[in-house]
């Protein structure tokens, strides 16, 4: 008699091929599925990269330092919603090894973005309370003769901590720039002086051209300030018969003052430099231009930690 079984054919393990088929059919919609979702996502970003790339231009000028990051993240974004919208018709014949390096490589980079934004975020609160004896105010950009947003509410907060500390003396840092008819120490110093900060409050540093630099010749002025001072002093307690304590017992706090988003950066380099008890007093960044002064400065941090800066 004739049986299925003996002719080779077996309804079981036609089952089991159909079932497995079936399997492999779900897992690839599963996948084509999730790509398209992750593909909308990214390009959602880069929609939005390019929008406020818009913004930028629009509220600050094409000429925003940094503004054209946006489009290339806008331009990233994109080539990875492609990707994403075309890869599972591909992954089989993508080596697996690639596959894990491209997304360990790109996580990498994701977790060194989001570590260097919350130390940036972290170091921008303030637990000093006590008086520093110097702050450096930091410069910014100063178009033509007048002061940006951004230096702006640096001064501001500098007129206000100078209301509450009379005997803090006050370091403007910045030189002239290519495209500045001042130096921003000068800027700086008429702006504060309009607020009724006096004139044995503040110091002009105005040879400057990166944050590097404002730390290093505001040491030279402070160390060089501190030695006279100490000098007059020890030679008016000299005629009373007094001494003055020796040089390394005298502790002298540095503040230094910039903007939020800066300070990791600014602090980092001012202890390179071997700037003594640095603390820091943040100003408030302009709320539109925060998430592109946050995305540029992380590109700024690593570059000077690379570099050596910091």
């Amino acid at each position: 008699m004739f049986t299925a079984r003996r002719a080779g054919w077996d309804p079981a393990g036609l089952e089991g091929n159909i079932f497995r088929v079936d399997r492999i059919a779900d897992n690839n919609v599963k996948d084509w599925k999730g790509g398209i979702i992750v593909a909308v996502v990214f390009g959602i970003l880069g929609i939005l990269c390019l929008m406020y790339y818009g913004v930028i231009v629009i509220y600050s000028g094409a000429g925003t330092s940094f503004s054209a990051i946006w489009i290339i993240l806008a331009l990233g974004f994109f080539a990875a919603a492609a990707v994403m919208k075309f890869y599972p018709r591909f992954r089989d014949k993508i080596p697996v090894q690639l596959e894990v390096a491209v997304i360990t490589f790109f996580s990498a980079i994701a977790f060194i973005f989001v570590v260097v934004e919350l130390m940036m975020g972290f170091s921008a609160i303030s637990f000093q309370k006590e008086s520093v004896n110097y702050v450096i105010v930091l410069g910014a950009q100063v178009r033509g003769n007048k002061i940006s947003r951004t230096l702006e509410r640096r001064l501001d907060k500098a007129v206000e901590y100078a209301a509450y500390h009379p005997n803090t003396v006050f370091v403007l840092s910045g030189g002239q720039g290519d495209d500045e008819d001042v130096t921003e120490a000068s800027a700086m110093y008429r702006y504060m002086k309009s607020r009724g900060v006096p004139d044995y409050q503040l110091l002009l540093e105005e040879s400057s051209r990166s944050t590097y630099e404002n730390m290093v010749y505001s040491k030279i002025l402070i160390t060089e300030r501190e030695r006279l001072r100490r000098a007059t002093l020890r030679a008016a307690m000299a005629e009373y018969g007094y001494l003055l304590p020796p040089d390394e017992e005298i502790t002298i706090r540095v503040g230094i003052l910039t903007s939020n988003f800066h300070e990791l950066r600014a602090k980092g380099i001012a202890r390179h430099v071997g700037i003594p008890n640095v603390s820091g007093i943040s100003a408030k960044s302009d709320p539109v231009l925060f998430a592109h002064f946050c995305v540029r400065e992380c590109f700024a941090i690593l570059k000077d930690k690379f570099v050596g800066n910091m």
